[in-house]
């Protein structure tokens, strides 16, 4: 081995690099939860970060750390108490050193012998879920790489359970369709196109005024999608919804696919994670009769990116997904091959995404869960009683959990200037950086949208922001 590779491997410079990694995040973490001034996110223009980023790759930097305290200081802080912004959970530090174990040992976990610790901890950790969304003793599934994967995935095993004839091989031989609430995730529109039922394959119910799907009217849509000779075979449930975080009726949802026959998938994403609580579980009251059900561990369960359990009611649905042969790599003659996941899932060198979650999981039982759901919960409905308090504020709809919409208003602004206004603010609060929320359009306007992710967040920091918003709206 020459000297090069002889460097990159030893174990000694990765030793001293590793400590010194280490006392760096943590001096972050601890920086975190008392910032002092720090910013959420130090913003900078795309051009001047690249030109940054270009000129070190051209230029080489022997010393990792400047690489690792550049992308500290360029990064937005979700550990920052301030993090108001996108569907995504501050990692518990030991979640991150359990990725850095993964890293190192790089095992791909298509087939058992590259992965046998990661595929036995990714079933035991999926069979506990299962347990978790009350799915039943004949459940099972696996983790995938995000929530846009695993509803694409679900709806795959829908069709291939739903349809008429064998899609895998003979193709669609009938014009398909899903029915979903209009407020659903943009995936679930973009899954029904890769399918190829084109725009008539996604039948929209339109929402009430708390955003939830208006479930009375899937009788009628399904009768007229059947008329224009369309065949429905599934229905999606939002938990929650991803502008406002709306829970749909998952119940009614269940009752009305009893009747037709239709495959019942949860989008439970963000919202499924509220299982863990007892006191927050009852909002999805239904999801047990699902016959699949996507949760993401990073969004509101303390793991790192991506990690997505998708759950089968009957785990055997779960291999018939894809039909196809790969010899080299798989023992078809196997009737349940839970070990060799390239069979059921996308992924053939997949990461070993269990061991974040599981590890979270058994170090600190599922109780960690249980009480970060209801810190952030909480917070949500904190957040939401002070904006509708404040008469400068308009709140969309109360919180159902910790995704909170809401803007400035006043008096004599049209709607459009008070649109104009709100982008203004979001805009001058990602300048500055002390906060970070986002803007998204509900219904043609304009709205401020935060989702209280981190568990250090307190209610004089969401005072903060309110005030802060007021003084950038005076800002001419």
């Amino acid at each position: 081995m020459n000297d090069l590779l002889q460097q990159a491997y030893d174990p000694e410079g990765f030793r001293r690099q590793g400590h010194a990694l280490i006392d760096v995040l943590a001096d972050y973490l601890r920086a975190m939860q008392q910032p002092a001034g720090q910013p959420a996110i130090a913003y900078r223009p795309p051009a001047e970060t690249l030109a940054e980023w270009a000129s070190r790759l051209k230029e080489g930097e022997p010393d990792p750390m400047r690489i690792f305290q550049s992308v500290l200081g360029q990064s937005v802080s979700l550990h920052h108490p301030h993090y108001m912004g996108h569907q995504i959970s501050p990692p518990a530090p030991m979640a991150a050193l359990a990725g850095l174990v993964g890293d190192l040992l790089n095992n791909g976990m298509g087939v058992y012998e590259m992965g046998m610790a990661g595929s036995a901890a990714e079933e035991a950790l999926i069979q506990e879920v299962g347990a978790v969304l009350g799915l039943g003793d004949r459940c099972g599934g696996f983790l995938t790489s995000g929530g846009t994967l695993a509803n694409l995935t679900a709806l795959l095993t829908a069709r291939s359970v739903k349809a008429p004839t064998e899609v895998w091989t003979a193709g669609n031989s009938e014009p398909l369709a899903l029915m979903v609430s209009e407020e659903a995730h943009y995936c679930v529109d973009r899954a029904a196109r890769i399918m190829g039922w084109g725009s008539a394959g996604l039948i929209k119910i339109p929402s009430d005024d708390a955003f939830r799907m208006r479930t009375e009217l899937l009788e009628p849509a399904y009768r007229e999608a059947a008329e224009r000779g369309v065949r429905v075979i599934a229905v999606v449930g939002s938990a929650c919804s991803t502008a406002a975080g709306a829970f749909d009726d998952l119940d009614a949802i269940a009752d009305f696919c009893a009747r037709h026959n239709l495959w019942f998938h949860v989008d439970g994403a963000h919202g499924a994670a509220l299982a863990f609580s007892t006191r927050e579980r009852p909002v999805l009251k239904g999801i047990e009769r699902a016959d699949s059900v996507a949760m993401d561990f990073h969004k509101m369960l303390l793991t790192p990116s991506v990690t997505t359990a998708l759950v089968y009611r009957d785990h055997r649905d779960s291999y018939r997904t894809f039909q196809q042969r790969a010899d080299y790599l798989l023992e078809w003659d196997a009737k349940d091959e839970w070990h060799n996941l390239a069979r059921r899932t996308f992924e053939c060198t997949k990461l070993m995404l269990s061991l974040k979650a599981y590890t979270l999981w058994a170090a600190y039982g599922p109780g960690l869960f249980e009480n970060y759901v209801d810190q952030v919960c909480d917070l949500g409905r904190a957040f939401g009683r002070l904006l509708a308090e404040a008469p400068d504020f308009e709140l969309l709809t109360p919180p159902a959990c910790n995704i909170v919409c809401y803007r400035l208003s006043g008096p004599g602004l049209s709607p459009e200037e008070t649109d104009a206004l709100n982008l203004k603010v979001r805009r001058r609060l990602l300048e500055q950086g002390d906060f970070y929320v986002l803007s998204t359009t509900i219904r043609g306007r304009v709205w401020l949208r935060s989702t209280l992710s981190n568990p250090f967040t307190e209610e004089a920091h969401l005072r903060a922001l309110m005030d802060r918003c007021r003084e950038l709206a005076k800002v001419q």
